[in-house]
C-alpha cells in the first residue's frame, strides 16, 4: 500500500477520529471505507441531491432539447457583441 498525507479541517479530522474509535477501527481504515465508497457511487446516486429540481424549469419549449441551436440563434447566443 502507499502512503499519502492529507491536511484535514479540524472538524473532519475530529469525526474521523471519534467514528474510528466508536467503531474499534483505525483512522486510515475510516477513511478508505469513505474514499472507497464516495469513488463507487453511481451517477444516479449523484443526481439524487438534485432530483427534486429535475424538470422544474418553467416557460421553456417542450422541444428545446432537439432545437436547441435554434433556440440559440433566436437568443444571439454566440454571436460577436459590439465593442
Amino acid at each position: 500500500m502507499k502512503t499519502l498525507t492529507v491536511r484535514l479541517p479540524v472538524a473532519i479530522a475530529n469525526d474521523i477520529e471519534a467514528e474510528s474509535r466508536v467503531r474499534g477501527i483505525s483512522k486510515s481504515d475510516v477513511v478508505r471505507e469513505r474514499l472507497t465508497r464516495r469513488a463507487s457511487g453511481t451517477k444516479a446516486n449523484a443526481l439524487d441531491g438534485i432530483a427534486d429540481l429535475v424538470g422544474a424549469v418553467d416557460a421553456l419549449p417542450a422541444d428545446l432539447s432537439a432545437r436547441r441551436k435554434d433556440y440559440l440563434r433566436t437568443t444571439g447566443y454566440g454571436l460577436k457583441r459590439p465593442r
